[in-house]
C-alpha cells in the first residue's frame, strides 16, 4: 500500500481513538469533556502527568488500554511519517543518478543553456524532430517545469566549466546558449568554445550590437528574437503570401508540405551526378530550390544541369514522405546495386 495512505489511515484511527477516548472517560468516571479530553491526550501521547481526577477500577483498566493502543497507533504514524521521508529521499537520489547516467551516454546532442521561453521552444521542436539533447539550467522553478515536461536536464551555472564538463560537451554536436542575459551568452560561448573548439554553438543576442561579441567570443551564429519577430511582423503585412508559404514549409504543426536538408555523403551514389540525371524530382517529386555547396556558397534555384558534390547539401522541398524516401535513398547509396541499377536507368534515353 502507498505510504501516503498509510499515513492518512493512521491518523484517522487516532481521531477516532480520541473521540473513543474522551466518550470512555466521560462514560465510565462521569467527567466532563475538557477533563477527559485533555486525559486521552496525556495517555496517548505517554507524557507521564497525574491524572485529572483519581480513576475507578473500571477507568484504570479502560486506561492501560488507551495506552496500549494508543502507542501502536502512534509508533504506525511515526513509522509511516520516516517511510515517506526515506523513500523520497531515495528515489530523488535514485533518480538522479539515472539523469546523470543518460546525460553520460549522450553523444552527438546538443546542449540548451536557458529554459525560457525561447528554450522551451527550442526543446519542443527538437523533442518533434527525435533529437537528443540536455537542457542547463539553475532556477529552481524552472528546473521543476523541466522535471514535469520530462526534458533531460542538470541543474547548474553554464558559465562555469564542470557544468559543461557534466553536460557531456566534449561528445556533443553543438550547444544553443538561449539565456535572457547577453553577457551571460558571451561567457557561456567563450567557456564552451575553450572546452570544444570543434562545437557548433548557437547563442542568442538581444541587445543590439551583442551579436559581434558573440561573434568574437566564438559563436558560429547569432540570431536575435527580436530583429526575427520585427521583420517577420513586417513582412506579414507587406508579403503576406509569401510568410504564409514558408509557415506551412518550415513549421512543423503542417504535415502536407515541409522544408529539409540533406547532406550528400563523399561515398554518395549521387556525387557526381546532375539533379535531372539523379531523378530527384521525377522519380521521389521532391524540389531541390537551393543547394549549399562544401565550400559555403549557397546556390539558388539550381537549374537541372548543376552538378550534385560529395559534401553538398540540398535544401529540398516536398511531401514528408518524399523526403524521407530520398533520406533513406542518400543513406544507402555507397555500394547497394539496386541504386546503381536506379542511376543507370535514368542514364538511358
Amino acid at each position: 500500500m502507498d505510504p501516503v495512505r498509510h499515513l492518512k489511515i493512521s491518523m484517522f484511527v487516532l481521531l477516532m481513538l480520541v473521540t473513543a477516548g474522551t466518550t470512555g472517560y466521560m462514560a465510565i468516571e462521569k467527567w466532563p469533556i475538557l477533563d477527559a479530553l485533555y486525559m486521552t491526550v496525556i495517555t496517548l501521547g505517554t507524557v507521564g502527568f497525574k491524572e485529572v481526577h483519581d480513576l475507578s477500577d473500571s477507568g484504570k483498566i479502560f486506561t492501560m488500554i488507551l495506552i496500549v493502543v494508543g502507542v501502536s497507533v502512534l509508533g504506525y504514524i511515526v513509522g509511516s511519517l520516516a517511510q515517506i521521508m526515506f523513500e523520497g529521499q531515495i528515489q530523488r537520489v535514485i533518480g538522479r543518478k539515472k539523469v546523470e547516467k543518460m546525460i553520460d551516454a549522450l553523444k552527438d546532442h546538443y546542449i540548451i543553456c536557458g529554459f525560457g521561453r525561447i528554450g522551451s521552444l527550442i526543446c519542443k521542436e527538437f523533442k518533434a524532430n527525435d533529437l537528443q539533447f540536455v537542457v542547463v539550467e539553475k532556477d529552481p522553478e524552472t528546473l521543476e517545469r523541466l522535471t514535469d515536461e520530462e526534458y533531460l536536464h542538470l541543474k547548474g551555472d553554464a558559465t562555469l566549466d564542470e557544468t559543461l564538463l557534466k553536460a557531456g560537451i566534449k561528445q556533443a554536436k553543438g550547444l544553443i546558449s538561449v539565456v535572457t542575459s547577453d553577457t551571460e551568452n558571451v561567457y557561456i560561448t567563450l567557456t564552451a568554445r575553450g572546452l570544444n573548439p570543434d562545437l557548433y554553438i548557437l547563442a542568442r543576442s538581444g541587445e543590439e550590437g551583442s551579436d559581434i561579441k558573440l561573434k568574437r567570443a566564438g559563436a558560429n551564429k547569432v540570431v536575435s528574437p527580436y530583429l526575427i519577430g520585427g521583420s517577420r511582423m513586417a513582412q506579414s503585412v507587406l508579403r503576406p503570401n509569401v510568410v504564409d508559404f514558408i509557415e506551412i514549409a518550415t513549421g512543423s504543426e503542417h504535415m502536407d508540405l515541409q522544408m529539409e536538408e540533406i547532406t550528400i555523403p563523399p561515398h554518395s551514389a549521387f556525387a557526381g551526378e546532375t539533379l535531372i540525371s539523379s531523378g530527384f524530382r521525377k522519380e521521389i517529386g521532391v524540389i531541390i530550390v537551393g543547394i549549399k555547396k562544401g565550400h559555403g556558397k549557397m546556390v539558388f534555384n539550381p537549374h537541372s544541369h548543376s552538378r550534385i558534390e560529395g559534401g553538398d547539401t540540398l535544401i529540398i522541398l516536398g511531401e514528408p514522405g518524399a523526403i524521407t524516401k530520398l533520406e533513406d535513398l542518400v543513406d544507402r547509396t555507397a555500394s547497394d546495386e539496386i541504386i546503381k541499377k536506379h542511376r543507370n536507368e535514368h542514364k538511358t534515353p
